[in-house]
């Protein structure tokens, strides 16, 4: 039988935020493609990003009644083929918390009707198993564990904890906690978009495309950041990327449609947080107050993302301690 943990195991919030600080140029490279795939896959299952964030608000409201009764629902137990049934709730809340407008709202919930994701029925709703890709979420567990793996790497050579979990020690974590590391995830993400979408005009498929284009900026061989902390990080990778992307390719990745890719880039580039060249080929390079506008936006996700990190974790620890 396992020893109860100890509060003593836990590792501290104000740790974590400095030691990701710190070391963000270590995390980078796995924290940009789990959101901005994130994005993509989200943008893919309706051609909406915030018609999927509807659907998965519902599907919260779930995780958020196991957590009011004590309970941690596991990935297979929660995948079952029977519907989730849910108190039906407010427009108004949607809105409020999603920071979508009441009316589209309203049209985006009977899209998701007509399309059979969820059916109204008097006072609750039900959502259907047929809008819950395992897939997509199998996808996006592992590519979170490879994160959270990288991450306890660094708390180690920091001589905060004493082991690394293997990566698929740390997928069964999240599978066996998967109602509680799926709420910690949604309430990060929906901190995350609602942010964003003060610097993107309320448009996330502006968003998407925006954080393809960092994301290619990120994995350019020619990036080599000479300071690990966020900050330096942040301001060495604006311009660093000389060579850039097309409006095709970021369709491609994207799937949102090239016309559509254009107008969005546009926008992006007149705001200075993107820039073209000759050769009509984007890049990072956000300027004046477009860079003050993105450094204090990441600045806020980064301590967003340390406290998803630093509740998934303990989480994990303690169970595998």
């Amino acid at each position: 039988m396992k020893p109860l943990p100890s509060i003593s195991s836990q590792v501290d919030e104000n740790k974590i935020s400095k030691i990701i600080d710190k070391n963000f140029s270590k995390l980078a490279p796995f924290f940009y493609p789990f959101i901005t795939n994130w994005l993509t896959r989200a943008y893919g299952v309706y051609g909406d990003i915030d018609k999927y964030l509807i659907a998965i608000y519902l599907v919260n409201r779930q995780f958020i009644f196991y957590r009011k009764n004590g309970l941690i629902v596991n990935f297979d137990t929660f995948f079952e083929t029977k519907p989730l049934e849910i108190d039906k709730i407010n427009i108004s809340d949607i809105s409020k918390d999603l920071k979508i407008p009441k009316e589209s709202v309203r049209r985006k919930i009977q899209e998701l009707e007509n399309k059979t994701i969820i059916k109204r029925i008097k006072k609750k709703i039900l959502i259907y198993r047929t809008g819950l890709s395992t897939d997509r979420v199998n996808i996006a567990i592992k590519e979170l564990s490879l994160l959270l793996y990288e991450f306890n790497k660094i708390l180690k050579d920091e001589r905060e904890v004493d082991r690394v979990f293997e990566i698929e020690e740390i997928i069964s974590s999240i599978k066996q906690n998967y109602s509680f590391c799926w709420y910690q995830f949604y309430k990060f993400l929906f901190e995350y978009t609602n942010r964003s979408k003060t610097q993107v005009d309320d448009d996330l498929e502006t968003l998407c495309i925006g954080m393809t284009v960092v994301l290619n900026a990120t994995q350019s061989k020619r990036f080599i950041p000479t300071k690990k902390n966020r900050a330096s990080y942040f301001k060495e990778i604006m311009g660093s990327d000389l060579r850039g992307v097309n409006a095709m390719s970021l369709s491609d990745v994207t799937g949102i449609p090239r016309p559509t890719v254009v107008r969005k880039i546009k926008w992006l580039i007149d705001k200075k947080f993107l820039n073209i060249n000759d050769k009509k080929l984007i890049s990072l390079d956000a300027k004046d107050s477009a860079f003050k506008k993105s450094e204090e936006m990441q600045r806020q996700n980064f301590l967003s993302l340390s406290n998803f990190i630093y509740r998934l974790f303990n989480q994990i620890k303690v169970i595998n301690s």
